[in-house]
């Protein structure tokens, strides 16, 4: 990029180096959440956290994203390096915070362990392999579209692409809320008449549930879609003429 000290390289090299640093910063957090909570250790079923903590949490989650999302917009020069750059600091934040939790704790055990992941708008659960995969590809597309961008190839998804991509994340998504969505449906908590006995039925269905399985196979389906969008987009990609440009 003219007029910058870095070029493509060094800016995924810092965007790495501050997502690493989130991750820690993540983990550190969620050591002292776990050790007032979970003094034994994390495991599921899941205690209940007071409300102010859990709308401190929701406000941290927020926030992170906003990070993420902001140094992927200063990083970019058109509107498909900043998502990609963002998702890229994402998944590099992700799995160095399940690292840096394994270096604090010891856990997770194994990448079969489950976690919760997400709060916003609902629990999300899951085993930590699934989100370190989506990390892994989001890491993959960013390399690839950037740095071929960069090298000078024309890369835009068309919205056949954005289709299969958003259809693939939401498939992913649905296997992350189905288990807690599932309590809050038979709890009646979403009920437009809801009352205070559905709340208690919810507390106590959280506090006793425990997930042992995950629909791997959806989970598959939805990164099918969005590699099989990623490769269409590659096998798409021609150098740019000398009068064309990639801003």
């Amino acid at each position: 990029m003219k007029g910058s000290y870095l070029n493509w390289k060094g800016r995924f090299l810092w965007i790495a180096i501050f997502a690493i640093s989130m991750g820690f910063l993540e983990a550190i957090v969620v050591v002292y959440l776990r050790k007032l909570y979970y003094p034994d250790g994390f495991s599921f079923p899941l205690r209940l956290m007071s409300a102010d903590l859990v709308t401190a949490e929701w406000i941290r989650e927020i926030t992170t994203l906003v990070m993420l999302a902001g140094i992927g917009i200063i990083a970019g020069r058109n509107g498909l390096q900043r998502l990609f750059y963002a998702l890229f600091a994402f998944g590099i934040w992700d799995i160095v915070y399940y690292a840096a939790l394994r270096i604090f704790l010891g856990w997770p055990e194994t990448l079969m362990t489950w976690d919760l992941l997400f709060l916003i708008p609902v629990s999300w659960l899951g085993p930590v392999l699934a989100p370190v995969i989506n990390s892994l590809t989001m890491i993959m597309m960013a390399l690839l579209f950037i740095g071929r961008q960069e090298k000078g190839f024309y890369i835009r998804p068309g919205l056949s692409d954005w289709v299969l991509i958003v259809s693939g994340a939401v498939v992913i998504l649905y296997t992350y809320l189905v288990d807690y969505s599932r309590l809050l449906f038979e709890s009646g908590a979403l009920s437009a008449k809801e009352s205070p006995e559905a709340g208690e039925r919810l507390a106590v269905m959280i506090t006793t549930y425990v997930p042992d399985h995950y629909k791997w196979t959806l989970f598959i389906i939805g990164e099918a879609l969005i590699i099989a969008a990623t490769i269409n987009v590659l096998i798409r990609s021609r150098k740019y003429s000398k009068d064309e440009t990639v801003n």
